[in-house]
């Protein structure tokens, strides 16, 4: 069990990891979690990782594209899936007692797709009309090249979806490769929230994983280095070097009808700890989804200069992200660029008051649990620890960390992540 939560961690003789949290509601979620993404498609065409996620319900040894799209649908069911840059999600949202049919389900579509031809042809057209859109809609675009220029040169600089002449190259034969090269046991992990009691379900789980894994064919291949110390400030054994961007300013004239901005830098990786969480606070106080996080309260409330305006941090194994990305009218541009600064010299230059932590503290923790309550960001969530580490952070350890965090520490994060020289951006015009 992970501290006094109810969850059970584990790994099958296979190699697929789990972790089952017990819930009190008659909805089940169930997520399987490959630790594949777009930074992991060397030697195929860019965005192959994305188009096998869109894929996968195109068919499998045992189901046709039309068995699959209805196979939950007629039990009330949800079936979905997500690609990042560093994993491929498939997750379904059922009544309990329909658990056993999805978790079957998501294995069958991880293990034995077939990627008809014909079915690929049809997706193609939905993937690159998918591109088109995220061209048409600048608040997309600026990100996605914001990533690609800061991370120049790495992996993660390749776009999820990919280019319309990558996506053109990828054959069924480059998709049935990379599911056998990449989809091994030591890059799964299923994750499961359910009213179900916890030692008959890690039964029937570790069952359906030997069922799977049954064959040599499917059994593991060497998977990725241990993790060492979760939460004692150590990184992944034989980690990866740290990514060190380069900055650089950019203004792009694309003639639309308002700026788009991202303004940010390399931040604390998934293994920075505590450092991570300290950064995630950090950017919880200055720009957080809350309208008093201090560049909504002064530029959106205040002046009403921006559309919207948030700071982001986005975690990857090898670096983190931070990132401020808003929208405004073009006379409104310096106003907004002129107090962004301002505001984020303050964070560098004083201290938080011990009551103003108090109560950031305070807002963060809420946040959490709330958003800890819905099932399915529940059950994301522990996918995810899993394929990170191989164990999920308590809610106890989590609150620990972020009580024990100092002002001094804050302002040091803020020196690292918002001085003007480690600062990058992107300007849309």
């Amino acid at each position: 069990m992970a501290g006094g939560e109810k969850i059970k961690c584990g790994t099958a003789p296979s190699g697929v990891r789990y972790a089952l949290r017990k819930s009190s509601s008659s909805v089940a979620w169930c997520a399987l979690s490959i630790g594949v993404g777009t930074k992991d498609e060397a030697g195929y065409p860019a965005g192959i990782a994305h188009f096998v996620e869109h894929n996968i319900f195109r068919g499998t040894s045992r189901k046709s594209a039309k068995v699959i799209s209805s196979y939950l649908d007629r039990l009330g069911g949800e079936l979905n899936a997500f690609t990042t840059k560093e994993e491929i999600v498939i997750h379904a949202t059922v009544l309990k007692e329909d658990l056993k049919k999805a978790v079957s389900l998501l294995f069958e579509l991880a293990t034995e797709p077939t990627f008809p031809a014909s079915e690929i042809e049809t997706e193609r057209g939905v993937v690159l009309d998918e591109i088109i859109s995220y061209k048409d809609n600048p608040a997309e675009d600026v990100y996605d090249r914001f990533e690609s220029m800061l991370f120049e040169g790495h992996p993660l600089s390749t776009p999820i979806l990919g280019t319309s002449a990558s996506v053109k190259k990828i054959t069924p034969e480059m998709l049935r490769r990379f599911v056998r090269e990449k989809f091994i046991p030591s890059r799964l992990a299923l994750s499961i929230v359910a009213d179900i009691d916890l030692e008959r379900l890690e039964k029937a789980v570790l069952k359906r994983a030997g069922q799977t894994f049954s064959s040599p064919s499917l059994r593991d291949l060497p998977g990725p280095p241990e993790i060492s110390n979760f939460w004692g400030g150590s990184v992944r054994a034989n980690a990866p070097e740290k990514v060190c961007p380069a900055s650089f300013s950019k203004v792009l004239d694309k003639h639309n009808h308002e700026v788009n901005a991202v303004i940010g830098g390399p931040a604390p990786s998934l293994y920075d700890m505590p450092d991570r969480l300290v950064a995630a606070m950090l950017c919880n106080i200055l720009g957080g989804p809350a309208s008093n996080s201090l560049l909504n309260a002064e530029l959106r409330e205040k002046h009403g200069w921006v559309y919207g305006i948030e700071c982001s941090y986005t975690q990857y194994a090898d670096t983190g992200v931070v990132a401020i990305t808003f929208g405004c009218d073009k006379p409104n541009l310096d106003n907004c660029l002129k107090a962004i600064e301002k505001i984020l010299a303050g964070l560098r230059e004083k201290p938080l008051t011990d009551a103003r932590l108090k109560a950031c503290r305070k807002q963060l923790l809420g946040q959490l649990a709330i958003s800890s309550e819905a099932g399915e960001a529940q059950c994301l969530s522990l996918g995810k620890s899993m394929l990170a580490w191989g164990s999920v952070m308590s809610a106890e350890e989590t609150r620990r960390i972020i009580d024990s965090i100092t002002p001094q520490q804050l302002q040091d994060m803020a020196v690292r992540l918002f001085s003007p020289e480690n600062l990058s951006s992107l300007i849309y015009l």
